[in-house]
Order: C-alpha cells, then structure tokens, then sequence
C-alpha cells in the first residue's frame, strides 16, 4: 500500500473479473484495478443517512457499487472522464443487482459541478495523490496517479457546490499527502470529523488515511485500522468485520 500502483498487492488477479459476494467487477479495460484502498473506502464511508451519492473517479465503478449494496435506498451517480474507464464502470455498473440506482456520468468533475443542479448527501473518492516526482511510462496509470487531471483544490471546490449542508465527504489518501489534504480543505471551509489511521500490520508506519468532511465544525473522532496480523493472509479482525459483506473469505 506504498502507492496507488502497488494497493492491489492483497488483491491477486488484477486482470480477471473480481468476484465478491453479491457483484462482479471486471478489470480488463481499467489502468487501476480492483484495489484495497477503494474496498475500504466502499466499506468505511457512511452511507446511513444518504438519499444521494456520488462517485468522484468511478474508475472501475467498485465504489459505487460498494455504497448502493450497503443503502438500498440510495441513488448513486459516478463521474468519470477517462473513456475506458467509463466504459468499464458502466458495464460494472450494468451487471450490479441494483443497476436501477446506478450512473455512471462521463465528465469531468470539474464540469460536472458546473452543470449538476442537484446536491448530493455523500461524496466519496479515491483520488490521485502524487503531485510531483517521476512520470512513468504507462500514461493512462501515471494520468490517474499525479494531480493532473483533477487538482486536489479543483474537486475541493466542486464538492463544495455539490455537496448538501449536513453532507460528508470521504476520501482515502497515503498518510503524508491526507495531512495536506486536511489543511488544503480547511481553506474550503471543510471540518475533518473522522479520522481512520490505516497500517498494514500492527508494528508497521500508517499509511493511508480514511478521512471524512463536513461543513460543520465538531470533535474529531479518531481511530486505528490494522489489515493483517504478521502472518501472510492472516487478516485481523477488525478488517473482517469491515470488509465481511464483500469478500467471499471473509
């Protein structure tokens, strides 16, 4: 989980379709499979109050898929402006059970907040991080992994018109990248008010960070993730509760 590129290495079979209990999630077309940073963000973000979600950077669609299991209710949209990702969150999307509270929407968010009247209760997204160091050669991987197409202040400022007044807004971010990303968004009048620290294993640095916004100020509440115990699969509990209606080992 050292980076966006390597977050499938819990996940083994990056190009076949990825079974979970209840959906499918075909991966062939996508520059970013099927990730345990997007698995816990679907898991982790609240979804109990939300009549409308949406989806920044659909990618494969898992999220949202995600979130539409977890609240029957909810009506889900998903904005994507990569074609072939698009292509493949709509196929995902088309063969969910509940494909009728499914959209994928091919724009990007910045245009997307320009021309969507409507507000959403919830906001997720698993965005790029990087903003520098060394492109790589696979351009459709490197578009996805550097703050080029989409700038953290840029969807910063898209939530904030799209977001409803006792909305959240979820995000995953590597450690170092989510502290900047909690300063950047107290300038955008955002209030982090849950913070999960994500490790790896129990002796090993966090390295991600789950991390929830509102417009309204109140008392941070704080807490750890540990995915493994120090054997190899030997998944800790807590990660089995969280994840348990998605993973077919679990």
């Amino acid at each position: 989980m050292s980076a966006k590129a390597t977050e499938t290495n819990l996940i083994p079979g990056n190009e076949q379709p990825f079974q979970f209990k209840q959906f499918s999630i075909q991966q062939d077309k996508c520059s970013m499979k099927v990730g345990t940073d997007g698995i816990l963000l679907g898991a982790w973000a609240d979804t109990s109050q939300a009549k409308r979600i949406l989806d920044i950077g659909a990618g494969t669609g898992i999220i949202a898929i995600m979130l539409g299991q977890r609240n029957a209710e909810a009506i889900i949209h998903a904005v994507e402006v990569d074609d072939l990702a698009f292509e493949q969150a709509q196929e995902n999307m088309r063969n969910a059970p509940w494909a009728n509270r499914l959209e994928v929407i091919h724009h990007s968010i910045q245009d997307f907040a320009e021309t969507q009247p409507q507000q959403y209760d919830l906001i997720v997204s698993n965005p790029p991080f990087f903003s520098g160091g060394t492109f790589s050669f696979n351009q459709d991987r490197n578009s996805v992994r550097h703050t080029i197409k989409l700038p953290h202040g840029d969807m910063l400022r898209a939530v904030q018109k799209l977001l409803t007044k006792s909305g959240k807004f979820c995000v995953i971010l590597p450690f170092v990248e989510g502290l900047r990303f909690q300063e950047l968004a107290g300038s955008y009048h955002f209030y982090c008010t849950r913070v999960t620290e994500v490790l790896p294993k129990e002796h090993k640095p966090v390295e991600r960070l789950l991390m929830q916004f509102e417009l309204e100020s109140k008392t941070p509440i704080r807490d750890q993730l540990i995915i493994q115990h120090e054997g190899h699969n030997e998944w800790t509990e807590q990660y089995q509760l969280l994840t348990q209606e998605f993973y077919l080992k679990f």
